[in-house]
């Protein structure tokens, strides 16, 4: 990727107080959005998942001063229970939430979909990287007021097949249609709930696909921008939708992605390198 990406600074987020909740490592996308939130005034908290992620999690959640470092296993409701009562024990209120927890069994992503996916892995698949959203958006709206923004992060091959994305493109899509679900129930509170799809980033996630290299590939040539995706885009895409820049928008998929899910056919010739 190059040299770590900069963020413009500014107070767009000044006073406002966040859970960051799916940061692996430096090059997330979550931790992208954190720093771009950060340097517009964001206060921050972050959640791990066990004490490996931990050694990794908080040495950048400390690099942009954040206030609270918890512990969290979507998959386990006491967990959840704890995590969300410590932001409230320290804040009392919460602003925004950034999702950005997915996970399947790696032999599920590759060959074939119906061959390698079997029924604990489709529950399992579903259960953290679909439903752990819903749950978080609940707990985290009984600490907002009008005025709150979720965001969480899906993917093209929710809408399109892609090789061997396989049973986290169906998750992705309950992903997409629970957020606007969400986005109607919460509406009436005045709380915003939007989906950013970005494309390609080299992340930990993306290095689990078994055809990773062709799909940035394909991705770069066929795209209008002929570009990769650039996580300062994706960041500047989060920081509309939960910051006042939003307001009237909910139940939205945002596509960054070099405008890659416009094309129905790349011209003739763009394939090639």
């Amino acid at each position: 990727m190059g040299a770590e990406p900069t963020f413009p600074k500014g107070d767009l987020m000044k006073g406002k107080r966040g859970l960051i909740m799916g940061v692996a490592n430096k090059n997330s996308i979550a931790w992208h959005i954190a720093r771009q939130l950060h340097a517009q005034g964001a206060t921050l908290a972050f959640t791990y998942a066990g004490e490996a992620l931990e050694r990794r999690v908080r040495p950048l959640a400390e690099s942009v001063e954040a206030e609270l470092l918890v512990e969290c296993d979507v998959t386990d409701d006491a967990s959840m229970d704890a995590a969300f009562a410590s932001v409230k024990d320290k804040w009392g209120e919460l602003d925004f939430l950034v999702h950005a927890i997915a996970f399947t069994d790696k032999s599920a992503l590759e060959g074939s979909f119906v061959a390698n996916t079997t029924r604990q892995i489709f529950k399992d698949t579903m259960d953290v990287s679909a439903y752990s959203f819903v749950d978080a958006a609940r707990r985290a709206s009984e600490l907002m007021n009008p005025g709150g923004s979720m965001i969480t992060l899906t993917y093209l091959g929710s809408e399109r097949t892609v090789p061997n994305y396989n049973v986290m493109g169906v998750a992705k899509a309950a992903l997409e249609a629970s957020t606007r679900y969400i986005a109607r129930d919460l509406g009436p509170r005045g709380i915003r709930v939007n989906a950013v799809s970005a494309g390609p980033i080299k992340t930990l996630a993306a290095a689990g696909i078994s055809s990773g290299k062709h799909m940035f590939s394909f991705n770069r040539l066929a795209s209008p921008l002929r570009d990769d995706t650039d996580p300062r885009g994706v960041a500047g895409a989060a920081l509309y939708l939960l910051s006042d820049l939003g307001l009237s928008c909910t139940g939205e998929t945002h596509h960054v992605d070099a405008g890659f899910h416009i094309v129905g056919m790349p011209d003739e010739g763009a394939l090639k390198e």
